[in-house]
């Protein structure tokens, strides 16, 4: 391509993907899968997971507590926030490698060549923790070929400023890639009671990652890549706004604890392939690190608004007797993980050459994950406490003075065999069909105050073993796809996905035990499955100008994880919900009518609601029932534990008939191009629709609180490439018409079960220099 072509760099192409481990096209892959190009994440400025929201059909990313990104797809993901123990219903990977902490999600978009989303269960290759489907982010590997790289500068305002840039260097049979990218900006929003700082930041970034890679290829059919990516962030943390905030702006937050986030991730991988003539076999090794520092304003409150507020206040006031106000703060000084893990897989795959091809491979998986939490919540004391040292010993007059306090440590062991093949039966007609064995093994040990016995000596939260578990399940795929042209095909598909179960916490586990309830937390959960059945449609016309992609699907929904209220305080945890059913529309579009113009869009059409009977228990309502029984508080509860507990578990309440969580009836995107010659270059502008529809944050369905509502918001990109030369020059203004569009409303499962609003970014100018050699 030559810089004096218009548009060259917008025709359309096949886009390799690597949809089920093996590469193929977009357009052939017999699934629903979206690649999102480096152009396309530069274009609107997306640093993150989080801003793939409205550009791939059914997906959405919540923010939840803290560094947390819940992901769904089609509705299918995580329902258990803060709780890093759980595996999620959408697999996270960086070039095929499994990642285990949702928050190292966040790290991930570094160097990135594009990111595949693979829409429904993946139950053969990626198997456990795929229920929904799954993201892979592809980054540029080194290349033996020639010499490269590029870099980048840019400014906006919040006071942005980032930076990137890669090198590759071929050594013979050798080659090295590195990169690095910066990025730091000051915060979209404001805390205005923090002491000593009235407007203390939220929302910032201040982040450093890097990556090296290595890559021997002595012949064309060995090759051995090492590579590492490093991240790194601290930042003050995010904007998590109370609803009942009394300041109108929505980047205002009238609460007093200054929170900060301190996120450190390392990943190291290496793959070994050798392509032996009708087998291609391949190793891929990892090693993952994860340290993780949040701290956060429990109550999104000051405390004057925390203590008087009846739905926010723990206590509120008692028969209109000021002295029995409620707690003046609650605030999560330290919710610190560490987590460390290995996989690895070997797989043999067919060379593509024939009637039938295959894939065969065998994965194991290992990780730990340990976690210390405290929180404060009172009407005296320190507001603004640290964290009590792991060493505190248990008779310290500090120790009454905590809310809560977990220290944890969670064992996971994962292996996996699968096969999967297809066969074709003519050149238009294709089976294919696939199987995978799985096998999860749980153990840890936990302490929580006061969930063991009477300590009389040694530190305040002593470790003891909680109940493992082990869970085996088989899953699969079986598809059929027809063309009808060389460039038409249909398929039809049935796959079964699985996310295991695991351990609930030494807290939980009470209720059914010790009170006899016929509900509440038990010591473990149950696996979650979904059956999903798809027909699909994908079409190139025009000569390959244009694509037309759609399918419709079908999911039988069983036991969805959920964060579930117990009747004993304290004692949440992870619940089954039976059975729901889910099903929808979705449709992909390109189209280039000349060398000026193109066009793209999404839309996907969802619903899904539970369909037998259940009776969960909302934090909120039971919060509410506790006080209206008149026992406020830890302290009321515990002097009456049956009448308390009694008087929570009756605020259950059935969700059979509620709206599947995280499913926008509506949402998608559209975007129009246009490219020409302007004086001495190439001018390219693009302009962007994107709308998310309203979508139910739980299962509990409250309108108050769960009801998340739509947001539409307008993207522009302009860029200017002068001829003859490497330099580029971009423009991109993103929220254009700065609405302050509702991310999530999200509840918090602990504490004083707050419920907060966190918002898009606001309008973001961004003004980038680029350079390629």
């Amino acid at each position: 391509m030559t810089n004096d072509e218009p548009g060259a760099e917008d025709e359309t192409q096949d886009i390799i993907v690597t949809a089920s481990k093996r590469d193929t096209t977009l357009q052939e892959a017999t699934l629903s899968v979206t690649a999102v190009t480096a152009e396309t994440l530069k274009e609107a400025n997306i640093t993150e997971v989080t801003g793939l929201n409205g550009i791939v059909p059914g997906l959405v990313v919540a923010r939840s507590g803290g560094g947390e990104r819940l992901i769904s797809i089609r509705g299918v993901g995580s329902e258990t926030p803060e709780n890093a123990n759980t595996q999620p219903g959408v697999s996270f990977h960086v070039d095929g490698v499994y990642i285990f902490n949702s928050i190292a999600a966040n790290a991930a978009f570094i160097d990135v060549a594009q990111v595949e989303v693979l829409r429904g269960p993946q139950g053969t290759t990626f198997g456990q923790g795929s229920t929904g489907g799954t993201i892979n982010v592809v980054t540029n590997q080194p290349s033996t070929r020639e010499f490269s790289g590029e870099a980048s500068a840019g400014i906006g305002n919040y006071g942005l400023t980032q930076g990137n840039m890669a090198v590759n260097v071929p050594i013979g049979q050798f080659a090295v890639r590195g990169a690095v990218q910066y990025l730091k900006r000051n915060g979209y929003a404001v805390a205005t009671g923090v002491p000593g700082n009235s407007e203390y930041d939220l929302d910032d970034q201040n982040e450093i990652g890097w990556k090296l890679a290595g890559i021997w290829e002595p012949t064309d059919t060995f090759s051995i890549l090492l590579s590492t990516i490093q991240y790194e962030s601290d930042i003050n943390g995010p904007a998590q706004k109370n609803i009942l905030d009394p300041e109108p702006d929505p980047r205002i937050l009238t609460q007093d604890y200054p929170a900060r986030s301190i996120i450190d991730t390392e990943l190291y991988y290496g793959v070994v392939r050798f392509d032996a003539g009708p087998v291609i076999a391949k190793s891929i090794t990892s090693y993952q690190k994860l340290f993780s520092r949040q701290s956060w304003d429990g109550d999104g409150l000051t405390g004057d608004l925390f203590e008087r507020n009846i739905l926010g206040g723990y206590r509120p006031p008692l028969n209109g007797n000021p002295e029995r106000l409620g707690a003046r703060y609650d605030h999560i000084p330290l919710w610190q993980q560490t987590t460390e893990s290995w996989t690895q897989e070997v797989n043999l795959a067919s060379n593509g050459d024939g009637p039938f091809n295959w894939i065969l491979g065998g994965v194991y998986l290992w990780s730990k994950n340990s976690q210390y939490i405290v929180e404060y919540r009172a009407n005296t004391g320190d507001p603004y406490a640290d964290a009590l040292p792991i060493t505190t010993p248990f008779n310290s007059p500090l120790v009454p003075l905590v809310t809560y306090a977990e220290l944890s440590d969670v064992k996971r062991k994962a292996y996996a065999g699968y096969v999967e093949s297809t066969l074709d039966l003519s050149d238009a007609l294709t089976l294919t069909a696939g199987v995978r064995y799985n096998y999860d093994e749980y153990s840890g040990n936990a302490d929580t105050n006061g969930s063991g016995p009477v300590l009389t000596s040694g530190a305040y939260l002593q470790q003891r073993a909680i109940p493992g578990l082990n869970t085996t399940e088989w899953t699969g795929k079986a598809a059929i796809d027809y063309k009808l042209t060389p460039d038409n095909m249909i398929y039809f598909s049935y796959t079964r996905g699985f996310k295991p179960g695991g351990l609930n916490g030494s807290a939980a586990g009470a209720a059914p035990q010790v009170l006899g309830f016929a509900n509440g937390i038990r010591p473990t959960y149950q696996p979650e499955t979904v059956s999903s059945f798809e027909l699909g449609s994908k079409n190139s016309f025009a000569n390959g100008a244009g694509t037309f992609n759609a399918s419709a699907f079908y999911y039988d929904y069983n036991n969805l994880q959920f964060l579930d209220e117990d009747a004993i305080l304290f004692g949440e945890g992870v619940a089954n919900a039976p059975s729901a059913e889910i099903y929808g529309v979705e449709i992909e579009t390109s189209f280039r009518p000349d060398d000026h113009w193109s066009f793209t869009g999404t839309v996907s059409f969802t619903k899904g609601k539970f369909n037998a009977d259940f009776l969960a228990l909302d934090p909120a309502a039971a919060v509410l029932a506790q006080n209206a029984a008149g026992f406020y508080g830890t302290g009321e509860f515990f002097a009456n534990f049956f009448r308390a507990a009694l008087a929570r578990d009756a605020a259950r309440a059935n969700i059979n008939g509620n709206s599947v969580p995280k499913i926008p009836d509506l949402q998608g995107s559209a975007t129009i191009g246009y490219t020409d010659t302007l004086g001495d270059g190439i001018l390219t502008t693009k302009a962007t629709l994107i709308y998310r529809g309203e979508y139910q944050y739980r299962l509990f369905n409250n309108s108050a609180f769960d009801t998340t509502p739509s947001y539409a918001q307008v993207n522009l990109f302009a860029q200017y490439e002068p001829n003859g030369s490497d330099l580029s020059f971009s423009l991109t203004a993103t929220n254009l018409f700065d609405r302050a569009g509702i991310n999530s409303r999200f509840s918090d499962p602990y504490g004083s079960a707050q419920t907060y609003d966190t918002f898009i970014p606001p309008r973001q100018i961004l003004g980038t220099i680029a350079y390629r050699f």
